[in-house]
This record gives structure tokens, C-alpha cells and sequence, in this order.
């Protein structure tokens, strides 16, 4: 959702909102993922008091630090899926006196979506691993409860062997997903064109 809204203000008429958008995607993508993580969770609460109570925890921290990261990035796919779609098409739909949301809802975002599918996938499976530097900030994800298991038990091929295992099981589930998405918005799309044509055809 946040790199949806940034790659509307890559479009902006606002050369404010262009420049704002600008600014974040170059922090967020010119800097380390492990650098932002640490960042929201040592230098966040030392800069703004609110983050120093209890409720901010390691697992808000991550979840924070990983998403703003993955929204630059995001924000460029959804972009270029923007960008793909004919200008024409939303130019007929202002000659018909579509407002600029219905035009984004009924022509632009139904086409963009084929189109950014398949690296906004690539994008979640690399989120999922980026998830194993949050043992820096002392989350206890996947990967550290594997080094935990095999400090205990002194079995590191069972260890990482089962890591792996959960690491490609969900991965399978993300990939599964994505190829559903694209064949639904796909056969979706053939839909609409063959009904298109047909009520051409009767006219």
C-alpha cells in the first residue's frame, strides 16, 4: 500500500510530492537494510521519546524498518506498471468524464496489475528472507531459533536443515499464490476483450 501511493506521487503535478517521493526511494534503496534496522531501533527512540515506551517492541521495529525499505522498492515496480499502460486509454477515459480515481480504478490499475505481478512476487520471497537480519535487533525469527536449537543440541545439519525446509515451504506457498493471481488476472483481462468484441459485433 505504501509503494502504491509513492508511485502515485511519482506522478504528481506537485513538484513537492515528486521530490518527497524522490527522496525516500533514494534513502531507502542508496542504504543497507541492516543500517535501517538498526537505525529504527537504536537511534528512532533517542530522536523521538514516544518510541522509548514498552509498546515498541523488536517485532514492531522490524516490522517497521522492513516495510518502509520494501515500499522504495515496491513504489518502482507499481511505477513501470503505471507507466506501461497506454496514455491514450486515459485520456479516452477523460473525454467520457471519468474522474482521475475512477480512471486509475477502471482502466489503469486492472491492467498495471498483469503487468507487476510477477516482481512484486520476487519482492515478497526477497522480503521473507531479508526477515533473518532481524536477529540483529533481537527478534527471534526463523534462522535465529535454528541457531538456538543447535547451540542446545550441537546438531547443525537438523538445524539448517530444518530452516531450509520451513524457508521453502513458504516460499512455495508465495510462488503458488502468484501463479494464481496472474492466470486470474490473466483469463480476467481475455474476458473483457471477448466481451468487447462481442458487444461490437452485435452493434
Amino acid at each position: 500500500m505504501i509503494g502504491f501511493f509513492l508511485a502515485l506521487g511519482r506522478a504528481s503535478p506537485r513538484r513537492g510530492v515528486r521530490g518527497f517521493v524522490f527522496f525516500y526511494t533514494w534513502i531507502f534503496r542508496a542504504t543497507p537494510t541492516l543500517l535501517q534496522l538498526l537505525f529504527i531501533w537504536d537511534a528512532l527512540p533517542q530522536i523521538w521519546g514516544v518510541f522509548r515506551d514498552n509498546w515498541f517492541t523488536p517485532f514492531l521495529a522490524a516490522a517497521i524498518a522492513l516495510s518502509l525499505n520494501e515500499a522504495a522498492y515496491m513504489a518502482e515496480i507499481i511505477r513501470s506498471g503505471l507507466l506501461s499502460v497506454d496514455p491514450g486509454q486515459e485520456l479516452a477515459g477523460r473525454a467520457l468524464g471519468m474522474s482521475r480515481r475512477r480512471i486509475l480504478r477502471r482502466i489503469v490499475v486492472p491492467q498495471a496489475i498483469r503487468i507487476v505481478i510477477p516482481p512484486m512476487g520476487n519482492e515478497f520471497i526477497t522480503l521473507l528472507k531479508l526477515t533473518s537480519l532481524a536477529f540483529a535487533i533481537s527478534v527471534r525469527e526463523l534462522l535465529t531459533a535454528a541457531q538456538d536449537f543447535y547451540s542446545t543440541n550441537f546438531s547443525y545439519e537438523e538445524a539448517y536443515a530444518a530452516a531450509a525446509l520451513y524457508y521453502l515451504f513458504i516460499v512455495s506457498i508465495l510462488m503458488f499464490v502468484q501463479s494464481r493471481l496472474e492466470k486470474r488476472f490473466t483469463f480476467s483481462s481475455a474476458r473483457r476483450r471477448v466481451r468487447a468484441v462481442a458487444s461490437h459485433d452485435a452493434r
